[in-house]
Parts: structure tokens; C-alpha cells; sequence
């Protein structure tokens, strides 16, 4: 379980903001592990979550009342790059099993809303790339590009009415 120290501090993420109220979270959804055991993590709209740890001669099944208190949406970047402004982030789905393949990966996938047009989102990103001399491919709302890191992302803007629902890859290796 290559990824079992993430278990303390999301453990202590779980205590955080208990007695607030809660706004439209995102849900969260977070699986690492091999085929000895793994961690499973996940949260839904209203915050409430639940930790699965397994393994040899381990098993962890509980409810967490109220999962985490982050701003994913502010948090979120790609070397220095945020989502458009004003946008909400909707799902976060972390898989970092280790499938028996060559190659430690892990994908990280975001949805997200945007008070913007698919294509103004877009534009407004490609711009916040060229600042940070990153460089991207455009096909479209679509945009794919490799961060510092050597991670690969994709980023895809769909019409939402007038505004942009997406979704973002990063594929860490």
C-alpha cells in the first residue's frame, strides 16, 4: 500500500468544519492501494464521507459525518494555473491503485461549472498557460498539455447552457 501515509491526514481532514454548515460540496473519491489491500476514501454532496482501509490482517470500515472542509475549486492548479473564475469544482475521482503494470501512475479527474461559454473558458485558460509558458494543444474546447512534472492533463470544455460544464485529466506518472 503504497499510499497508506495518506491515511492519518485525511483521518484528521474528516474532523474539520464539523460544525458548520454545509454548502453543495463536491464529491470526493479517492482509491489507492495494491492487490494486498488499499484505501478507499469518498464523500458525497453534503460532506458526509467514508474510509475503507484493507489488507493483511487489517479492515476499517467507518463513517466520517463530515468528510473534509476544502476549497477544491481554490486549491486547485495545474503549475500555477487555476480553473476559470468563478468556477465550481463538482467531483473529484483519485485513482492511484497499483494495477500490476509497469508503472507507478495514478489519474486524478476533476469535473467542474464555469459562469462562462465553453469557448471564452478556453480562451481564458490558454492565455493563463502562455503567461506560465506552458505549453498546450487546442483542439476545439479541448486542451492537452504536459505540466513541469512531465504529467500529463487534459482539459475539456462542453456547453452547459450558456455556461461550461468540464472535466479535467492529469495523469501522474
Amino acid at each position: 500500500m503504497r499510499l497508506a501515509f495518506l491515511v492519518p491526514p485525511m483521518m484528521l481532514l474528516a474532523a474539520c468544519g464539523q460544525s458548520e454548515e454545509k454548502k453543495d460540496a463536491p464529491q470526493i473519491s479517492i482509491n489507492a492501494g495494491d492487490g494486498k489491500g488499499g484505501v478507499q476514501i469518498s464523500s458525497n454532496k453534503d460532506g458526509s464521507g467514508r474510509i475503507k482501509i484493507g489488507g493483511d490482517g487489517v479492515g476499517i470500515d467507518m463513517k466520517i459525518p463530515d468528510f473534509v472542509d476544502l476549497d477544491v475549486a481554490g486549491d486547485f492548479d495545474i503549475d500555477g494555473v487555476k480553473l476559470y473564475p468563478g468556477s465550481n469544482v463538482t467531483t473529484v475521482n483519485v485513482d492511484a491503485r497499483d494495477n500490476g503494470d509497469s508503472g507507478d501512475k495514478a489519474t486524478v479527474e476533476l469535473g467542474f461549472t464555469s459562469p462562462a461559454a465553453p469557448a471564452k473558458a478556453a480562451d481564458w485558460m490558454v492565455a493563463e498557460f502562455a503567461k506560465k509558458n506552458i505549453q498546450i494543444q487546442r483542439a476545439g474546447d479541448t486542451l492537452r498539455g504536459t505540466t513541469k512534472d512531465g504529467d500529463d492533463f487534459t482539459i475539456k470544455f462542453g456547453a452547459d447552457g450558456a455556461n461550461t460544464k468540464g472535466d479535467v485529466t492529469i495523469i501522474k506518472s
